[in-house]
């Protein structure tokens, strides 16, 4: 968690980049669009492009306002405050972008943070 509350470690982060699809979006599709958009040229991710539904259950969440560089500390706030409410934490946190960042300034963006958490 250091890597990225405290220290701001990027090179330590692993991370997915996820985005909402329709449910009749299915493997098939998927294997489909992969192959056209991969006859059309170089997408060297291509193939970790994968379906997976995300089902955290109970979260903290907040919204942060500012820089993306600026979350660290906001998420240790969101940790400790899930440990002095007797909570653990259950997963990898996660961010709902807001805002364009080619329409706002860094300290305008807003983001909702998340951590699943189990507990009392």
């Amino acid at each position: 968690m250091g890597a990225f509350t405290v220290r701001r470690d990027k090179s330590q982060w692993l991370w997915t980049l996820m985005t909402m699809v329709p449910d009749w979006i299915n493997a098939s599709l998927l294997d489909l669009a992969r192959q056209q958009i991969g006859a059309s040229g170089a997408s060297p991710l291509l193939d970790q492009v994968r379906l997976e539904r995300l089902e955290e259950g109970t979260c903290l969440q907040t919204l942060h306002v500012g820089s993306f560089d600026d979350e660290g500390g906001v998420m240790g706030q969101l940790h400790a405050h899930a440990a002095n409410a007797g909570l653990r934490l259950t997963g990898r946190h996660h961010e709902v972008y807001l805002s364009d960042i080619r329409r706002s300034a860094p300290d305008k963006l807003r983001t909702i943070l998340r951590q699943p958490v189990t507990g009392t």
